[in-house]
């Protein structure tokens, strides 16, 4: 863990308007400070990340996106591309978070068009893996990250991958109240960074930093972040808490 900075991310989903998102932004400011131990980002909606980009202005935490599209532009109704969320102030996009693959239906090849696209345009993405309850019962979880990582990064080089965070989510922890065990967590961080290694290198593994994901709380998340190959958290429903999420940073600060 020494050798690579922690990062902390809010998914807040589809919550809040934008005055809401803007008292939030402004709360998390204040309840954090200046942390600089740890890579801060929260991401809103799209309809508030102007808002919020501008609250967040003079601090260190980062604005970003929760999807990008696969073109700068064009006619695709309802879309939004990485041009748009560069232009207002976004550095970052999750790409793969398990409720656009199960919930929406988007492909694995639809994921690596994202990541692709994203980072060319010159986004960082956190690129969200991880198994469902079946697929863990199955004892096929590695086997299932093991696809959604080589059908979603195919392509990308080494350099490619130092603008990646890779998230571990479990589906079945996801706004559920279930946390992975620590043990559970770091077994799979482990299967990851050893994927990793052996398609870019173990160069790239051991920067690649590796978030977990998946019902974090203030009271999971030390014992979660004591594990070596876990290097902070995309945040969830504690997000939209600003005193909880301080607590999830201060953690790994």
């Amino acid at each position: 863990m020494a050798l690579r900075k922690a990062i902390v991310a809010g998914n807040w989903k589809m919550n809040n308007l934008v005055a809401e998102a803007v008292a939030l932004a402004e709360e998390v400011r204040s309840s954090l400070g200046q942390v600089r131990t740890v890579d801060v980002a929260v991401c809103p909606t799209y309809t508030s990340l102007y808002a919020v980009g501008k609250a967040l202005e003079g601090s260190l935490i980062q604005l970003g996106a929760q999807d990008a599209y696969i073109k700068p532009s064009g006619a695709f109704t309802g879309e939004i591309s990485p041009q748009m969320l560069l232009d207002v102030g976004c550095m970052w996009t999750i790409i793969g978070h398990s409720e656009r693959r199960h919930v929406l239906g988007e492909s694995d090849a639809l994921q690596n068009a994202k990541t692709r696209f994203a980072l060319s345009s010159g986004l960082k993405v956190m690129f969200c893996i991880g198994e469902l309850l079946d697929e863990r019962k199955a004892n096929i979880t590695n086997k299932v990250l093991e696809r959604q990582l080589t059908l979603g990064l195919a392509g990308l080089s080494p350099e490619n991958l130092e603008n990646v965070v890779i998230a571990y989510e479990p589906v079945w922890a996801i706004g559920t109240g279930e946390t992975a065990s620590p043990e559970q967590a770091e077994e799979a961080h482990v299967f990851i960074r050893g994927w990793v290694a052996k398609v870019f290198g173990d160069a790239s593994a051991s920067q690649m930093r590796i978030q977990y994901g998946g019902s974090v709380t203030p009271k999971t998340v030390e014992g979660l972040f004591e594990k070596e190959n876990i290097d902070g958290f995309l945040v969830g429903g504690a997000s939209l808490k600003p005193v909880d999420f301080a607590v999830i940073v201060q953690a790994c600060a």
